[in-house]
């Protein structure tokens, strides 16, 4: 990816070396708006329900331009931590900075065009543990987005084990990770992942699994939006990049977390989407540019 010499987001919050762990409380299952993988610390999204009515509703608002759009108006400065790592860690850091700016401009345009503003998310980097909105985590959960304070979460440790535990090494790679907890930002602004949560409630079992795996998958398409209009406006594409994203959204399906953890898959517990869906739904964002066709809830099967 060409990301040298280009804009920094200024809506990173650098909290690297700063756990501030509260003793007795733990992120659990309840609080959380969207991780990266399911398997990779127990990462899940908050309670929902049945999804029938979220058809018709979100169905739609993408194919329509509807009144999903939520505009807005929350202050996006923050107090920029110093340097506190390696310089190659450094260096990633700026990389991130630079990617969420990239996704900064490329919702920002989406949104204009159907005369609505995009507030911005802000993007914590964090060493070990992290205090947030939705509960305390450690680095174990993986990246994730917490809508109760419309922030992402990245402890940049995980780069690091996404290339040696998952095979998934590149810097597109790590594009898509970030551009993934954007896409449940963008889920937040649209009032998806509301409606979405909302139904989880009322739902128990598989009925709250196959509403995780859609709205997750509905995060990979909006992934793969945010690579087609990058590279449209800026080039920021280079040879192998696209496969390094894929290759990234297959090392984090659920039914391979679950296959090498316990050498068994069971489709009914997954949240997240297999290896073929996560590859698939980012395909169809990166192939059209559309998020109208970023519907996974409208359709039979994901």
């Amino acid at each position: 990816m060409l990301w040298r010499g280009r804009r920094a987001s200024g809506n990173v919050i650098d909290r690297r070396g700063s756990t501030g762990r509260r003793p007795g409380f733990r992120m659990g299952g309840g609080g959380l708006g969207g991780g990266l993988g399911g398997g990779l610390g127990g990462l899940r999204n908050l309670g929902g329900g049945g999804w029938i009515g979220l058809v018709i509703v979100i169905g739609v608002a993408l194919l329509f331009g509807s009144n999903l759009f939520e505009g807005g108006g929350r202050d996006t400065s923050v107090s920029p931590g110093g340097s506190v790592g390696t310089p190659e860690q450094e260096e990633l850091a700026q990389f991130v900075a630079v990617v969420l700016a990239d996704t900064e401009d490329t919702w920002n345009a989406i949104f204009q065009q159907e005369g609505r503003s995009y507030d911005e998310p802000k993007l914590v980097l964090f060493t070990g543990a992290v205090d947030s909105a939705c509960g305390f985590a450690d680095a174990a959960v993986g990246p994730f987005y917490c809508p109760g304070d419309e922030q992402i979460y990245i402890d940049l440790s995980f780069f690091q084990e996404m290339a040696r535990r998952f095979g998934a090494p590149g810097d597109f790679a790590q594009a898509y990770v970030v551009a993934h907890e954007v896409g449940h930002h963008v889920q937040q602004e649209l009032g998806i992942m509301q409606q979405v949560n909302e139904l989880r409630s009322r739902a128990g079992g598989a009925g709250s699994n196959e509403l995780s795996v859609r709205l997750e998958l509905q995060a990979d398409c909006f992934a793969g939006v945010f690579a087609n209009h990058a590279d449209e406006t800026k080039g920021v594409l280079e040879p192998g990049d696209i496969k390094e994203a894929m290759d990234a959204a297959a090392a984090i399906g659920d039914d391979r977390l679950q296959k090498d953890a316990t050498g068994t898959v069971r489709p009914d517990s997954f949240t997240h989407g297999t290896s073929a869906q996560r590859q698939k739904w980012f395909n169809a964002g990166y192939r059209s540019g559309r998020i109208r066709d970023c519907d996974t809830f409208s359709v039979a099967s994901p």
